[in-house]
């Protein structure tokens, strides 16, 4: 009898929901995140460039560059985030046909 009541224990613990995280707030925080990273590559070119400009009395040529250059920059860093995301997705994934 008891290692019937084991066996049932142990059948009840797989069939056991598994805690989760809300995944609505961290996909809004990775989101977020992304944002963060795009408007910072803006901002920093931005703040390079007019100053640059600024220094050399030429007004647009550094800006405009500069704001490219960190649109650049934060698209590819938000590709590596996404990658990230990816990675992360595929993990978890793999870990739940595993168990």
């Amino acid at each position: 009898m008891k290692a019937l009541e084991q066996r049932l224990a142990a059948a009840r613990k797989t069939q056991e929901p598994k805690p989760r995280s809300d995944e609505h707030y961290s996909m809004a925080n990775m989101a977020w995140r992304m944002v963060t990273e795009l408007t910072a590559g803006l901002l920093i070119g931005f703040g390079i460039g007019y100053g640059l400009d600024y220094a050399f009395g030429t007004m647009p040529l550094f800006l405009v560059i500069f704001v490219l250059l960190g649109l650049a920059a934060g698209v590819n860093v938000m590709l590596r985030t996404a990658k990230e995301i990816g990675t992360e997705a595929e993990r978890a994934t793999s870990e739940t046909k595993e168990d």
